[in-house]
């Protein structure tokens, strides 16, 4: 996986390109370290280098303020636009374009963990558990608690987490909502 691609993604996230002076000002924002500590724990568990990894997944913990777990894989263009007490298991897949913000849980029960598809936003505080299974094109609000599958397109918010929107029309009662 490429951290440029992370990198450039985080950048069109906040600044609304990719040029390299924006790139240059990605590397000094929050949540940066810990995105490029994570690719390299991912490069080393791939090679093998055991104790390699257990020092980036560590440096992720002290300096970038989240614990990602050494099993974890996403795809291209993984963002955490802050990474202040994010936690994920080490069992949870991500497709790509996956956008976190601070204080996020993505965590398994009973050995299960989450599956995340493509182009997801996760916000502030949400909460993922248990063997879910999150669509593409998903956006999750701040401070859901989603503890069941989530469809592609949906727009879920709430304790526990209730969809609102699929693919940006409302849902209502009478199409499932």
């Amino acid at each position: 996986m490429s951290i440029l691609a992370d990198l450039k993604a985080k950048a069109r996230w906040l600044y609304q390109c990719d040029t390299a002076a924006a790139v240059v000002k990605v590397c000094l924002t929050d949540g940066t370290f810990a995105m490029v500590c994570y690719r390299w724990m991912q490069s080393s568990q791939r090679l093998k280098l055991s104790p390699l990894t257990m020092v980036f997944n560590k440096l992720n913990v002290w300096f970038g303020q989240c614990i990602i777990g050494r099993g974890a894989q996403f795809g291209e263009r993984f963002v955490l636009i802050h990474s202040q007490g994010v936690v994920i298991n080490g069992a949870v897949r991500g497709g790509d374009d996956v956008m976190i913000e601070h204080q996020v849980t993505i965590g398994a029960e009973g050995r299960q963990a989450p599956q995340l598809g493509s182009r997801i936003f996760i916000g502030t505080g949400a909460k993922i558990i248990g063997a879910v299974t999150i669509g593409d094109d998903v956006k999750i609000g701040a401070n859901a608690v989603v503890t069941k599958d989530l469809p592609d397109g949906a727009t879920a918010v709430g304790i526990p987490a209730k969809v609102i929107k699929i693919f940006g029309e409302r849902v209502t009662e009478k199409t499932g909502g």
